[in-house]
């Protein structure tokens, strides 16, 4: 299965905000939309850098003016990405090791979607579970 399944069902609606505009609008469009990522564009509209929940949690801690700082100053700006033909296990091995939860898709320095490991997850579910409906089906034939 590839990352395009995922990307055909999901839809390419995507959450940007601008590296100039402050962590609090970030923070505003994670709540607003219920998302764990928001992806940074640039004024061109390429991908500059990412930023989810955790990163905000872990910078509140230390930085009483988080909420006002430019998203720039909080995001992760080397985003590992992956592209439509990637097989799902592998972006799922991926986000696993490297300790991350959402992914954009890029194809030819454009932004496609971005994809999180619960949507990974739920595609390799719905997956096997139309697997054993074949295989039940099959079995019952033979009876």
């Amino acid at each position: 299965m590839k990352v395009s399944t995922i990307l055909a069902k999901k839809g390419n609606k995507l959450i940007t905000i601008a590296p100039e505009q402050p962590v609090k609008e970030a923070v505003a469009l994670l709540s607003q939309h219920n998302i764990g990522a928001v992806v940074v564009l640039d004024d061109a509209g390429t991908l500059v850098g990412i930023v989810s929940e955790r990163d905000v949690v872990r910078q509140l801690n230390h930085r009483d003016d988080l909420l006002s700082q430019p998203v720039k100053e909080l995001m992760t700006a080397k985003v590992i990405t992956c592209v439509p033909q990637d097989d799902l296990m592998s972006v799922a091995n991926v986000m696993t090791e490297r300790r991350f939860r959402h992914m954009p898709v890029v194809e030819k320095g454009t932004l496609l979607g971005i994809i999180s490991i619960g949507d990974v997850l739920k595609a390799q579910r719905d997956y096997y579970h139309g697997q054993i409906d074949t295989l039940e089906t099959q079995i019952l034939a033979t009876e």
